[in-house]
């Protein structure tokens, strides 16, 4: 391979390439030569003598030149029709860049000789941008052209702009537009972002089923939906739920399907508690028998713990193993998290007090610690406290502690309760067991076992909880009891083969396994299990390195033990054991060694700020005409309001994300701040409010014309406005609430309002909050008298003057302040750039109401103009 130094020609400095590279040099070759022409010049020296320059500008000017040559029709060949617009083009251009042209101009079809083409199924604006990209590469996407661009790049087969389309779409992935997007890609054969839309759904599957989109679903597709594996749940119960609210949103219709989407539902995962309080209560069960039978039938083979026929749901996000506590020359506070998928550790938020010989636990979405000692230098105590850890807000808080400090306890979940089993307290070893309810805050004893069992493993297989080996205080026990909720009593089962305290316990599938531990005179690397169908014990393949108080959990069915003391050393050091090949094989080991550290695994919640918070059951006894109409109230918190973050919907689009910036609009162009640094109270729009606000438009002339008559007549004919009460079967919480958010509207306003002279009140302006010589309950909707039309009540943009003329100005002031109004709703509610209709493709609607708003503020103060001059 021949390489030269380089050659210079006129000043000019060139990179010589060997030949063997030229075929797979780009336009865009490198060059090192200090020249700044250099850098768009790339030359090949051949070994005759040749040179062959490849000039890497070329094919963007001569771009550039077809541009401008089409742009003032010179050489044009075709004219294309669309609409009413004609664009004029080259048909090599539009051939080279689109294999549907390509077809039409070269496959022998009558447009092959025609000059002038017409085109169906494409808009004039989607053409124009992409004629634009066939002669330049560039191509914008915004949330007003995307809808428009997809399926005109789908039809003219353009995969660059496809792929544009379909990134910029999946940049916007968001809770209430996410079921919209998942079928407008598969409408569009775009394979990748349906892929993504479906694992974002699956990612955010409890915040997307309170949107509208969820409830808009067909049965089929909620079935579907419901059926995956992957959901991200914390439970079963969000899934139930959500179907509950799905068949309320439009009872009427969809109870008789209920029975075949219960069937999707993993009711066998669902607590007999809560199986039987559906049953009693649901109103929706009571209208189809045959649910109830089923849920009755699942009750039973709960009861009989029987195993399910169904498997648990394998999320589809971060799996996670958090450590916490442990001990190494003192106690630990160290919390850590293992993400499984990538291979690292993460330091958390270190728990409040250091802890050794803790238990831990997830339960709903959050990491509880319980009990423990802290045996650091001047202090040294066995602990009752329990302490619970967000892995959303990253924060500790404080539970309800136990009835006894419990060293060395063994913790497990069953039934949505966290148990607390043995343990000891200084030098009292216990037998007793408490089970901790979240719900409630408190703890509650149970019937105490039959051994006082320290270092006690624990775990729960088909709702029953077996309690294996520990120590009593004088020997290292074999024994193994098995606890049954229904009847508040244990039994004995089969003993181990070697008594342990300290060993790892863990359930995997049928399987109890044992692994490691101290029978009294060394640490073990012995493993046992016990298998619940046959109630027999059996040893299978040992640790590599024998030790005691290590933790061992499951995940992806397999075991992680972690840590422990060797009788010389604490271990860092992490195995995994693999069921299928009976061997155990090193892992990523903890970033320290310790012992007597508790550990559990998380799905992550992806950014949901609340677990459990929204879901919606038939106990709650809800009004239907609230679920299928209205947006939930805002919890009345002290936290900021939705602004442009917040999750309340109008029926332009969907606020959701928590908060999230992702495709949200700034609002501080128009609403700053108060000086005092509150922000205005959360306005609720609802679907009647924006039916009324589209309805004011066609009566808008009518009603203006009316209102200048009424005003022009005596005080007595002024027509009053109407309070709209609520309704009959609306809960009294409800209206509480309503009436606080009022009282914040009131409380919140920086500064007296004004008023207009009481001659000259005008019944249209939008009234901040019902007044206080009102003495009846009022909600944020305002009905005005039926000449007039029906308005909506904005609480934060009404208190303003008309003009100082009113009859002149009225129709242009009552006019913008509808519009202020819309575009008020628009502002607060929209969040997400695009809402995509699952039943008609044409009816994608983007977050643009703010330029239609300032675009017809504009038209009418033009016209307004021309009218005075």
């Amino acid at each position: 391979m021949h390489r030269s130094n380089g050659i210079a020609c006129n000043g000019k400095c060139y990179k010589e390439i060997p030949m063997d590279v030229a075929d797979e040099l780009g336009v865009s070759g490198n060059s090192t030569c200090s020249s700044s022409s250099s850098e768009d010049v790339a030359l090949i020296k051949e070994d005759s003598g040749d040179m062959t320059f490849g000039i890497s500008k070329y094919s963007k000017e001569v771009l550039k030149m077809m541009f401008m040559m089409r742009s003032h029709h010179m050489l044009t060949d075709v004219m294309l029709e669309v609409g009413k617009e004609i664009f004029h083009a080259h048909k090599v251009v539009l051939s080279a860049a689109s294999p549907y042209f390509k077809a039409m101009f070269t496959g022998g079809l009558k447009e092959t000789e025609m000059s002038r083409v017409k085109l169906q199924g494409i808009c004039p604006t989607a053409m124009g941008q992409m004629m634009y990209f066939m002669y330049t590469g560039h191509i914008r996407v915004t949330e007003v052209t995307v809808c428009q661009l997809l399926p005109a790049a789908t039809m003219f087969q353009v995969s660059h702009v496809i792929d544009a389309c379909c990134a910029f779409l999946e940049s916007q992935l968001d809770p209430t537009n996410a079921i919209g997007i998942s079928n407008f890609a598969e409408q569009h054969n775009c394979d990748s972002l349906k892929q993504k839309a479906i694992q974002f759904i699956e990612r955010h599957f409890t915040q997307i089923c309170q949107e509208e989109e969820f409830l808009q679903l067909s049965a089929i597709q909620l079935i579907q939906l419901i059926r995956k594996d992957e959901l991200n749940v914390q439970g079963e119960r969000e899934v139930y739920n959500a179907v509950l609210k799905w068949v309320k949103y439009d009872e009427d219709n969809r109870y008789p399907k209920m029975e075949h989407i219960l069937y999707a539902v993993r009711c066998q995962f669902l607590t007999p508690s809560f199986l039987k309080e559906q049953m009693r209560n649901c109103d929706v069960l009571r209208k189809v028998p045959a649910c109830r039978e089923y849920l009755a039938r699942i009750f039973k083979d709960l009861t009989l713990h029987k195993k399910p026929v169904v498997q648990e749901r394998r999320p589809n996000t971060t799996r996670m193993i958090f450590v916490a506590g442990g001990y190494f020359k003192g106690s630990l506070d160290v919390v850590e998290a293992f993400n499984v998928d990538d291979k690292t550790w993460t330091t958390l938020p270190q728990l409040r007090v250091p802890r050794s010989g803790l238990g831990a636990a997830f339960l709903k979405g959050t990491f509880y610690a319980v009990g423990g000692r802290n045996n650091t230098p001047g202090s040294s105590y066995d602990s009752d406290w329990v302490d619970r850890y967000n892995p959303v807000t990253e924060q500790w808080r404080p539970c309800a502690p136990m009835t006894v400090p419990r060293h060395r306890v063994g913790v497990v979940v069953m039934d949505e309760l966290l148990y607390a089993v043995g343990g000891s307290a200084g030098s009292e070893y216990h037998n007793t067991v408490e089970f901790f309810d979240p719900e409630e805050d408190r703890w509650c004893l149970v019937q105490p076992m039959h051994s006082k069992r320290l270092g006690v493993g624990v775990a729960v297989v088909n709702r029953l909880l077996y309690a294996i080996g520990g120590f009593d205080g004088v020997n290292r026990l074999a024994t193994v009891e098995c606890y049954h909720p229904e009847n508040n009593a244990w039994t004995s089962l089969p003993s181990m083969a070697i008594g342990r305290s300290g060993a790892g316990v863990a359930a995997l599938n049928q399987y109890i396994y044992v692994v490691g531990g101290f029978d009294g005179q060394a640490q073990l690397s012995s493993v046992e299990r016990y298998d619940t169908e046959l109630q027999i014990w059996e040893m299978v393949a040992e640790i590599r390195i024998a030790r005691s108080a290590l933790s061992l959990t499951v995940l992806d069915g397999k075991l992680y033990a972690m840590g422990g003391f060797d009788g010389q050393q604490f271990l860092a050091i992490v195995e995994v054991y693999d069921p299928v090949r009976n061997s155990w094989e090193e892992g990523t080991p903890l970033t320290s060694g310790r012992s007597g550290h508790a550990s559990a695994v998380i799905y992550q919640p992806c950014g949901m700020n609340a677990l459990g918070e929204g879901v919606e059951s038939c106990s709650s006894r809800e009004n239907d005409s609230e679920t299928r109409d209205e947006t939930p109230q805002a919890p009345p918190t002290n936290g900021p309001s939705s602004g442009c973050g917040g999750r309340d919907r109008g029926f332009c689009g969907g606020g959701g994300g928590g908060g999230s910036s992702r495709g949200g609009e700034n609002c501080s162009e128009e609403e700053p701040p108060s000086p005092t640094g509150r922000r205005n109270s959360r306005v609720i729009y609802t679907t009647r409010d924006c039916n009324l606000i589209r309805s004011m438009w066609a009566n808008i002339h009518q009603v203006s014309g009316e209102r200048i008559k009424s005003l022009a007549g005596p005080s007595s004919n002024r027509i009053e406005p109407e309070v709209r009460q609520p309704e009959e079967g609306s809960s009294s919480c409800q209206r509480e609430s309503t009436t606080k958010v009022q009282e914040r509207a009131e409380n919140e306003e920086d500064g007296p309002s004004e008023k207009l002279p009481e001659d000259s009140k005008n019944p249209f302006v939008f009234s901040a909050s019902s007044s206080k010589a009102q003495e009846t309950k009022v909600t944020n909707n305002v009905v005005l008298g039926a000449s007039a039309g029906k308005l909506l009540d904005n609480p934060k943009k009404c208190r303003r003057k008309c003009a100082t003329s009113l009859q002149q100005n009225f129709y242009l002031n009552y006019r913008l302040r509808v519009m202020r109004a819309y575009y008020d709703m628009v502002k607060r509610n929209i969040n997400s750039i695009v809402r995509l209709s699952s039943r008609n493709v044409n009816s994608l609607r983007l977050k643009s109401g703010r330029c239609r708003v300032l675009a017809e503020r504009r038209r009418i103060q033009e016209t307004h103009n021309k009218d005075t001059r």
